[in-house]
């Protein structure tokens, strides 16, 4: 079974060096020391901790750092991570079972179309050939369009909601960094 790994935020990243401190390794170093000694408890990192890849959905489970000292803010961004990927998992672990489920019944159904039941004479089992399969992966596709389109428009909807997310986070981390409060700018 794989283990737990962190997981470096991938956007803003010249945002984050840029205002990293000035005594803190640069982020190669960091990770590959992680690498070597995971560990024993996730929540003892201040990254985000990314699993094995589930058995249905194909996606890596990511178990979010919750900071002491949380803002609202970064608060709010967590959560509707944590939903999305939730959202993800369930589309894709649905989406999953379905393709595998329709799959074995075109194959089956095929196989006993030509008289063929559990095995060739061969003693191995019977498949189909690329052509019939192919078959198969366009009708699904063209069945399942209209739901792939509402995923798409959705995954970009909830990614762009992040991005904005992210960057207001990375806007209140420079006020902060620079000292300015809401109430010094105010008066």
């Amino acid at each position: 079974m794989a283990a737990w790994r962190p997981r470096r935020r991938l956007l803003l990243p010249l945002l984050g060096r840029a205002f990293a401190g000035r005594g803190r390794q640069p982020a190669p170093e960091r990770g590959a020391e992680r690498r070597e000694a995971a560990p024993s408890r996730v929540s003892s990192s201040h990254h985000d901790w990314i699993g094995p890849p589930d058995k249905y959905s194909n996606l890596r489970p990511v178990q979010f750092y919750i900071p002491e000292n949380e803002s609202p803010l970064e608060r709010k961004l967590r959560e509707l991570r944590q939903e999305t990927q939730e959202w993800n998992q369930r589309f894709w672990t649905n989406q999953n079972l379905t393709f595998s489920k329709e799959k074995e019944e075109f194959i089956h159904s095929r196989l006993k179309a030509r008289g063929l039941g559990g095995s060739a004479g061969s003693g191995q089992k019977p498949t189909l050939n690329a052509e019939e399969m192919a078959e198969f992966y366009k009708e699904f596709l063209n069945k399942n369009f209209q739901k792939h389109m509402y995923y798409n428009r959705d995954w970009y909807k909830r990614n762009f909601a992040i991005t904005f997310f992210m960057g207001k986070v990375a806007l209140e981390r420079v006020w902060k960094r620079l000292g300015l409060s809401r109430e010094k700018t105010r008066s």
